[in-house]
């Protein structure tokens, strides 16, 4: 079944959603590093073991609607009203309820409303003007554990050039306006969680975390 993307959409002049359909590509690349992805964050939702999963930041939905089909109690938010409508028209051709998504900023995420056994922000940090006001917020969220992921610096851009994109850029891909290397990237989040194992699927640093008592 298609997936509908945003396709490097605008809102407020910040882009939204994915710019590049990495879900349905049939690049074998692409299918590779989303083969990986997948599998590392399968493995961390497995460890988990949620009943319930909060996705910030969720885009068009992929992963929201993937684990309610595998018969987990997923929702996602995201602050544009556009990727929303479209998370809601994609759940609506896979029978679910559009009632899973809801318009939600990072910045204005609360304790109880919030809250869930697993809350997952994947692709997001690297969009924010301010990441560290970013993982604040998170902090605010009642939750068990939590997932993270950011692309790999500079080994994205310079894959990103090597697949002859995004050239007058450097390889960055649109709205990226933070860039972390591995090490970098734990030391950040290191601030204000707990980390508590890490996976690397290429190009990408994911972490699960747990909150800090």
């Amino acid at each position: 079944m298609s997936f509908r993307i945003s396709g490097g959409a605008k809102e407020d002049g910040i882009v939204i959603g994915n710019a590049y359909d990495k879900y349905g590509s049939r690049n074998p690349a692409v299918k590779w590093m989303m083969q990986r992805f997948e599998s590392a964050l399968s493995d961390f939702v497995s460890q988990v073991m949620p009943q319930s999963i909060h996705e910030i930041g969720c885009g068009e939905g992929y992963w929201v609607l993937r684990w309610n089909e595998q018969g987990l109690a997923a929702r996602g938010c995201d602050f544009s009203q556009q990727v929303i409508e479209i998370a809601r028209e994609n759940a609506l051709a896979r029978e679910l309820p559009p009632t899973l998504f809801e318009i939600r900023s990072i910045y204005d995420l609360n304790s109880k409303r919030d809250g869930a056994d697993l809350v997952v922000c994947c692709e997001v940090l690297e969009h924010l003007e301010n990441p560290e006001a970013g993982l604040e917020a998170l902090q605010r969220v009642e939750c068990g554990h939590l997932i993270l992921s950011v692309p790999r610096e500079p080994l994205w851009r310079s894959l990103n050039l090597a697949r002859g994109k995004y050239i007058a850029d450097w390889g960055n891909t649109p709205g990226h306006l933070q860039h972390w290397s591995k090490k970098s990237f734990i030391r950040l989040v290191s601030k204000y969680f707990a980390v508590v194992d890490q996976k690397n699927p290429l190009p990408w640093t994911m972490l699960l975390c747990r909150p800090r008592n």
